[in-house]
This record gives structure tokens, sequence and C-alpha cells, in this order.
């Protein structure tokens, strides 16, 4: 949004003429997040202790894991927050693809509120069941993948990374890959999550590589 705003502006004052380059809007968008998360973080933990919307512990667990009943759950709110404030402002949004990965990202985001407000509303750790939570994130996913398959200039090219000569035509087959990696990348940091917040790394980790090949993609 910033983009469309200032850019034009550079006709006359020429520092504005930084918002064409992608690594000055990609690094000052990482920097609104991350300031985001320190401003609001603090205020939406203690807002959902105060709530008392902790995560459930499972019962069958081992017994020291009891330690951590109660600990704030929807942690993923000021993720999403920060990450759709600042793609939105700094973000060239005109740009199909971006719009894409910022409704496919608020359609998990809705799954995992919905999974979060059953475990709290049932006040144990079953929330979705992982059938139900596959099939919205399968749906989500084909919503995404179809938009950009259906566009004229799209192509099902898959670029193999260190092998240049090796470029096969996905075709349709390109549908059911796409879904597979989104879903899967959703599910791998799920997967690897800790008991009390430990998905912070994962993410981190997944988010910088993302961000490294979107980057190099343009």
């Amino acid at each position: 949004m910033l983009y469309y705003i200032l850019y034009p502006l550079h006709t006359t004052y020429s520092a504005f003429n930084v918002f064409r380059y992608i690594t000055f809007r990609a690094a000052l968008a990482a920097l609104m997040a991350l300031l985001i998360s320190l401003l609001l973080g603090p205020y939406l933990i203690r807002s959902l202790a105060a709530t008392q919307m902790g995560q459930p512990i499972r019962e069958e667990g081992p017994p020291r894991h009891a330690v951590k009943a109660g600990t704030p759950t929807m942690g993923g709110t000021l993720i999403i927050l920060a990450l759709v404030t600042s793609t939105v402002l700094l973000a060239d949004i005109m740009n199909l693809y971006i719009t894409v990965a910022l409704l496919v990202t608020a359609g998990f985001a809705v799954i995992g509120f919905i999974d979060d407000s059953l475990k709290l509303k049932r006040k144990s750790s079953r929330g979705l069941t992982a059938r139900t939570k596959f099939l919205l994130q399968m749906a989500v996913a084909l919503v995404g993948v179809i938009v950009l398959y259906r566009q004229p200039n799209f192509s099902g090219v898959l670029a193999v990374p260190f092998f240049k000569n090796i470029r096969p035509d996905l075709g349709f087959w390109y549908i059911p890959f796409a879904m597979l990696v989104i879903v899967g990348a959703s599910n791998a940091v799920n997967l690897t999550d800790g008991l009390d917040g430990l998905a912070i790394g994962p993410v981190m980790t997944a988010a910088a590589t993302y961000a490294l090949v979107a980057y190099v993609t343009g």
C-alpha cells in the first residue's frame, strides 16, 4: 500500500525512489513485523492469560508437562497480525502471488483459530480432528493453487535447485504438487512445535528460507 502512495513522490523527492527496490521494502517489512511483535506481544500475552485462554495439556502426557497447563494459546494471532500488516503496507499488493499468499495464510489462520477455540471450549487438548484439519487445509490450498493455475501466463515448469537442465513441466500435476507443498510446509512447523511456544524456532527457520526464495524470484 505504501508502495503506491510513496513511490510516485520520487519525481518530486528523490529519497522516495528507494521504495522501488525489493531489498529496501523487504528489510522495512521485516523491521515493521519485529516492532509490531515487540510492542504488542507483551500486551497480547497478558490479555490471553487474563482471559484464561490457556493451552490444555494432554492427560496421557508425562507428569512434568502438567506444570505448563494454562500457557497462553492463540499466540499465532500476533504472528498473523505482524505478517499481514507489514505485507499489506510494504508489498506490491496488486501482485497476484502476494494476494494469493495472503489469502491462503488467512485461511490457515482461521483453521488454527477454530482449532484453538474448540480446545478452549471443550477444556481439553482435542480441537479439530486430524482428518478435518487436513481436509480444510487441502481445500484452502486448492483454492489458492487453482487461482494461480488459471492465469493466462501460468507455467507449470518446475525449476529444480542446483540442476539447471532439469525443468520438468508438471502440467495438471502442478495442482496436487503445490497443494502438497503448502499443506506439508504448514504442518512441518506444527509437528515440530514444542509444549510452550517452541514453534518460534521452526517458524523463524522456515520464514527465513521462504523469504530468501521470494527475494531471489522477485
